[in-house]
């Protein structure tokens, strides 16, 4: 892990197709971190995403933390940079640099460390109640069409009828839902495509808008709850 010395310790932020973490970065920022971002796959390849990129070494951060994306994890076309991430992931692992993965970032820790990645026979767009330790259990917004299976040593710590919502493994927390997102966030995702989907669900995008929105102020609050469990009980482990 890298050392903490007076610039203070080192996030990395990695992102797939976007690097907004909302209030999950924030804390972060919050208890002393600073946050270093890189974006693998930028908007003019996102019709075509197999990138070629170099990832910085995890063993440079005191923490990492791994975004959603638009892909599966199991794609052909994203290979060229999943690889050498589950590769950057098992080497924090092993050094002990604590990760925190949301939604494919969750799914590509369960990929890293001994579980698997599958297309959800129930997928979830928007929010969903997850039940789990107090840090996990609440609404969440959620948009995912995959699931993971938890690596066979992680200990789940949420779940709903849908999918295991949430595991811990070493120093490694995997949640598959979106601590990080706001009103906001999801209005750009309904606007790039996300408003089909969500219609395709049978949802209507304007209610969906809404409900997330009047969820924004405790959804930010529990997103800095989440942090801290991540940091005083997962990353100390």
């Amino acid at each position: 892990m890298a050392d903490r010395d007076s610039a203070g310790r080192r996030l990395l932020v990695l992102g797939h197709d976007y690097l907004a973490a909302g209030g999950i970065e924030q804390r972060f920022l919050d208890r002393g971190y600073g946050a270093e971002r890189m974006q693998v796959v930028p908007p003019d390849r996102f019709g075509d995403p197999g990138v070629d990129v170099d990832l910085p070494d995890p063993r440079a951060y005191d923490a990492v933390l791994v975004l959603g994306a638009r892909w599966s994890v199991y794609d052909d076309e994203v290979a060229s940079w999943v690889k050498p991430e589950l590769e950057l992931l098992r080497t924090a692992d092993e050094a002990g640099v604590p990760v925190l993965g949301i939604c494919f970032g969750g799914q590509m820790l369960a990929q890293a460390h001994g579980g698997e990645v599958v297309a959800s026979p129930a997928p979830e767009i928007g929010p969903h109640v997850v039940s789990g330790v107090p840090a996990v259990a609440g609404i969440w917004t959620q948009w995912h069409y995959d699931r993971f299976v938890p690596p066979p040593e992680a200990t789940v710590v949420g779940v709903n009828a849908a999918a295991p919502q949430a595991f811990v493994l070493r120093r490694n927390l995997a949640v598959q839902f979106h601590p990080e997102v706001d009103a906001d966030s999801v209005q750009a995702w309904l606007d790039d495509g996300g408003a089909q989907q969500a219609r395709n669900r049978g949802l209507d995008p304007d209610v969906l808008l809404e409900h997330i929105r009047s969820l924004d102020a405790d959804v930010r609050r529990r997103a800095g709850t989440l942090v801290d469990y991540f940091l005083d009980q997962v990353a100390v482990s």
